[in-house]
């Protein structure tokens, strides 16, 4: 157990590392205040879609698409389950109707599955893993971009169509990269396309934390670490909520097994795992601060849940690893 803890623990310490950098240099003013509008549009339109498009594009295929549908409606189920302890929960939080109860809803149901995710899962398991986690956490990208930016945009706002907040960069491209992946043409792109998005993917993990430190940096440390419910809330982010949603899918899962005779393997508890366990994003900084609300409460989630992450996920993994044993690609 000490030993995946602490094989998780480097991927997770070097995402840290990052975060410091980028609010040590910006509380130096060495990074601008608008440096994290740049970081923010060269993880969005650049190092998001390559890591998406390319392990799509690699691994893909129909066989593997087939094989993994069963994780995809295993992931559906634990969406739904997270959405609704979610709106549950944010309402203890926050009594009243206001936007505030929108950032709680959108911080409980979801972690900052692809920017944080994504790198670790790529560093600990290769691009091939990598390719299965994006699949399994289709579902979660749409009830995101739908669900979850509806709970961030105050009412009375002009809210844009479910159809444009899902056609984003980094979902285009991984929509794309299926396509080529699945007619085959994903192995006979040229080594240039291959080599300049392997370049280009490694880049994500460590742009979207310096990304997250510059952005934490544009606040009160003090008043941020004096919000007493946010630590509640992010113990319920990194460890209560994602205990209940993998046990309830372990369950299904068993279920399946036996009733229909599947063999749905523990991969899908992993992936679950590395989406739901995740730190805050940064969206409940972003939306705010754009329709004119307090972001300092997302922001206080941002930092605690990313300092606290890097010891909940390696714990938690290697939990996991002594029950149901390790993943298998």
């Amino acid at each position: 157990m000490l030993t995946t803890f602490k094989a998780t623990l480097n991927p997770m310490l070097m995402l840290f590392l990052c975060i410091a950098a980028g609010f040590i240099l910006r509380k130096c003013n060495i990074f601008s205040k608008d440096s994290g509008k740049v970081m923010a549009k060269m993880v969005t339109w650049v190092f998001a879609p390559a890591i998406s498009f390319s392990s799509m594009a690699r691994f893909c295929t129909v066989e593997t698409f087939g094989s993994h549908a069963t994780n995809i409606l295993l992931s559906a189920v634990g969406v739904f389950l997270a959405l609704t302890l979610a709106t549950v929960l944010s309402r203890v939080f926050v009594k009243e109707r206001c936007p505030e109860r929108g950032v709680y809803a959108y911080a409980l149901a979801f972690g900052n599955s692809g920017y944080v995710g994504d790198p670790v899962v790529l560093s600990m398991f290769g691009e091939e893993a990598l390719a299965y986690y994006k699949l399994f956490c289709l579902p979660l990208s749409i009830a995101i971009y739908t669900w979850g930016i509806s709970m961030l945009v105050p009412d009375g706002e002009k809210k844009s169509s479910p159809l444009k907040k899902i056609l984003n960069a980094p979902t285009v491209a991984l929509f794309l990269g299926m396509i080529v992946g699945l007619t085959g043409l994903g192995q006979h792109l040229p080594t240039f396309v291959n080599q300049s998005l392997d370049s280009l993917k490694v880049c994500m993990g460590p742009t979207a934390m310096l990304l997250a430190g510059v952005t934490v940096a544009n606040y009160s440390i003090t008043g941020m670490l004096k919000k007493t419910k946010v630590y509640v809330a992010t113990a319920l982010r990194l460890v209560v909520l994602p205990a209940v949603i993998i046990g309830a899918l372990f369950g299904l899962k068993t279920l399946a097994n036996s009733l229909f005779s599947l063999s749905i393997n523990h991969n899908a508890l992993y992936y679950c795992f590395f989406a739901v366990a995740a730190p805050l994003g940064l969206n409940t900084v972003v939306f705010p601060e754009a329709f004119g609300g307090n972001p300092e409460t997302g922001a206080s989630m941002a930092l605690i849940s990313h300092t606290l992450c890097v010891i909940s996920i390696p714990l938690m993994y290697a939990l996991m690893v002594s029950l149901f044993g390790p993943i298998v690609v």
